[in-house]
């Protein structure tokens, strides 16, 4: 399930191959991190979701003052998907706005033309139901704005770095001994056949896969608390799940704090299933 080079990249209106694919090394993206971003998966050569990432994409521009129509990547997205050679028609596409070219100065300058970036990439994503998360649990250093998707994802690639460099998949953070997200997912927990949720605010992104898993949960009569789970009880928790836009709905088999495991299961709970089965239902309406 790596992602790899596109054939072609989007910017600012023209469709180049990856290998000329350039921006100015004055561009605030660059220099900054000063940009949004959007992740969005495709099944069958379709977007999954598409409404709500532009609306995310569209609120996150907002809140840090870039003036873009997030809407206009709607087609765009589409075009990367027509234009990219998808295995099986799966994938997924990449967006990012960011301010624009000014001269290097942490304010930003009053007018700037934002720079547009977009492409599609193969990605399998087949299979999450087959599978077993293993993360580590560590504290939650990040800003607080996470629900901000930001690219100044520093604090976050340092997360999961840590979790891949003891063989683990995932980091999933506390904050004040409260379980937040993972370095790039949604963390969900079940316990007496409730699902319990970190609740929005600016410690967690607000997922698209999260927002529909509560979605599914109502749909299939599942009860649901949007409360943070303390990491002192994490040994009373039945199932545990990792969502995002390629993670989809996976199961987590183990968690550990350095040598200390936490949590531990050798197959997903009956509801984590049972929302997996509810998620490939979706899916497959989409794809008809």
């Amino acid at each position: 399930m790596r992602n790899s080079f596109p054939g072609e990249v989007y910017i600012n209106g023209t469709w180049r191959p990856h290998e000329q694919a350039a921006i100015s090394v004055f561009d605030r993206g660059f220099l900054f991190g000063d940009g949004i971003y959007e992740v969005i998966s495709v099944y069958d050569n379709q977007l999954f979701a598409l409404t709500g990432h532009l609306q995310r994409m569209q609120g996150g521009l907002d809140e840090i003052g870039i003036v873009f129509d997030a809407d206009t990547l709607a087609d765009v997205a589409r075009q990367a998907v027509a234009r990219a050679v998808l295995p099986a028609g799966e994938g997924c596409v990449y967006l990012q706005v960011t301010r624009g070219v000014a001269p290097r100065a942490h304010r930003f300058p009053a007018t700037a033309t934002p720079t547009v970036i977009a492409y599609a990439y193969p990605f399998s994503l087949k299979g999450f139901q087959d599978k077993l998360a293993t993360v580590i649990v560590s504290p939650d250093e990040r800003w607080h704005k996470c629900h901000i998707k930001s690219t100044s994802l520093v604090a976050n690639v340092i997360a999961n770095q840590a979790a891949h460099g003891v063989g683990a998949d995932e980091n999933v953070m506390a904050r004040d001994g409260l379980i937040t997200e993972g370095s790039h997912t949604n963390v969900f927990f079940i316990r007496n056949g409730v699902v319990y949720t970190h609740p929005l605010g600016p410690y967690i992104l607000p997922g698209i896969t999260r927002a529909l898993v509560l979605e599914l949960c109502k749909t299939e009569g599942i009860p649901v608390q949007e409360d943070a789970v303390c990491l002192a009880e994490l040994n009373t928790v039945d199932e545990a799940f990792l969502t995002g836009t390629t993670t989809q709905i996976l199961g987590i088999g183990r968690m550990m704090r350095d040598d200390e495991t936490l949590f531990s299961v050798s197959s997903s709970g009956p509801v984590t299933q049972r929302l997996q089965e509810a998620f490939v239902r979706r899916v497959r309406a989409l794809i008809g």
